[in-house]
């Protein structure tokens, strides 16, 4: 497998002309998810950088009638969508493959990124290949592992062997961590190059502690705040989160659990712990409050490709108790920068709860450690080693060419 640490970054030569580069994805901001995220960082950092983006993606309710769109330096396509089962305001893309060709000649795509398998994916990928374009597709999501928790759980298989057929059909897939690359191409993914995540050092700080947020939650400067942020769905496991609060309430007095985020579950989780405190989607500079208020981060959840919450805790000075696995096993030492149990072993996460929480009482955490081991993920950088991924030899072709291919049929 390649990755970051074998393809160094090369410095772009003096006068490098700028790269025509499309993304076809399923979910966008306003949408509130991991893959949203990412891709709209990417894409803010290659505009800045002086490549022409283009964002091809199914339409949100908020688009109006325009099927051609030019937004902060970038320009979108939409395509018709239908919303996806059990993820309201989420939709996947129609495999409109005439218009998808259309978009990308009108362009003049130099390289393709195709960042969700659905059906736009699918569709995306096959219109790069007609137009002699290669195309790159991003590993983003476990939705294989989601069927078991929505009672689709003999679709597994199925949905692995899709996936694979899907991503062969690309010429590389970029994954976020070194051990998924691993896994994918030990099952016959085809090719991998690992592509990390980045977060924003500035916005995720430990200065936007507030105490008037935490005098809200009710407690003061003495007590510990448990947090969660993330989607309330089964997939995210937070029940754990409760139990962790409730084994260690009696030991910790003043104790507290905060959830940030919402989903199916909210409802069941209020009434299984009352006196939890359930904030709700929260963004920007409000969810940085959020997390540099707080004094743990819990990720409970069993089913991330990467986990950007634990680079968010982190760079927001938390220590981290999460599974050992995706980007708590990247970039968390245990008891350096955090607090790590084995995949699935739940016993175990509730006891790196319970030290973290005597960690922090005696040694005061080790959330600093945390945040200096992340101040080198900076978006400039990973959008970078992106595009170096998207325009490496045998994976884009030169302005023009496809119009040459489209004239010989």
């Amino acid at each position: 497998m390649e990755t970051q640490a074998h393809i160094p970054v090369l410095p772009e030569p003096v006068g490098s002309p700028a790269a025509r580069i499309a993304l076809i994805t399923e979910t966008w901001p306003p949408e509130v998810n991991g893959v949203a995220h990412t891709l709209s960082n990417l894409a803010r950092e290659l505009i800045a950088g002086g490549d022409p983006v283009l964002v091809i993606r199914p339409r949100q309710p908020g688009d109006g009638s325009a099927d051609n769109l030019d937004r902060r330096g970038w320009q979108e396509c939409l395509i018709p969508g239908l919303p996806i089962p059990r993820y309201p305001g989420l939709r996947f893309g129609l495999p409109a493959i005439r218009q998808l060709k259309q978009n990308l000649a009108d362009f003049d795509a130099q390289a393709v990124y195709v960042a969700t398998q659905g059906p736009l994916g699918w569709a995306a990928v096959t219109a790069a290949r007609q137009l002699g374009l290669p195309v790159v597709s991003g590993f983003h999501t476990n939705f294989q592992q989601y069927l078991g928790h929505y009672g689709f759980g003999l679709l597994k298989q199925a949905a692995w062997a899709y996936l694979r057929r899907f991503h062969r059909r690309s010429n590389l897939t970029l994954v976020p961590t070194e051990a998924q690359g691993k896994a994918l191409t030990q099952d016959g993914f085809g090719p991998t190059a690992m592509l990390g995540r980045g977060v924003d050092c500035r916005l995720f700080s430990p200065a936007r502690r507030d105490r008037r947020l935490r005098q809200a939650w009710g407690v003061g400067d003495k007590e510990q705040v448990l947090l969660h942020v993330g989607r309330l769905a089964p997939e995210k496991n937070p029940e754990l989160a409760i139990r962790a609060f409730e084994a260690m309430a009696p030991v910790f007095p003043g104790l507290k659990l905060v959830f940030v985020g919402d989903g199916p579950l909210r409802d069941s989780l209020q009434a299984m712990c009352p006196q939890a405190h359930f904030a709700g989607m929260r963004t920007g500079t409000d969810l940085a409050r959020h997390y540099a208020s707080a004094d743990l981060l819990l990720v409970p959840s069993l089913s991330e490709t990467f986990g950007n919450v634990v680079l968010e805790g982190m760079a927001s000075g938390l220590a981290v108790c999460a599974f050992n696995y995706a980007a708590a096993e990247q970039y968390i030492r245990h008891h350096k920068h955090g607090f790590l149990a084995p995949y699935g072993d739940e016993y175990s996460f509730l006891d790196r709860v319970e030290q973290a929480l005597i960690h922090r009482s005696i040694y005061g955490g080790s959330g600093m450690a945390a945040r200096a081991n992340v101040l080198r993920l900076e978006w400039p950088t990973i959008a970078a080693r992106f595009r170096q991924q998207l325009l490496r030899p045998g994976t884009t072709v030169m302005r023009g060419s496809m119009r040459e291919g489209n004239a010989h049929g």
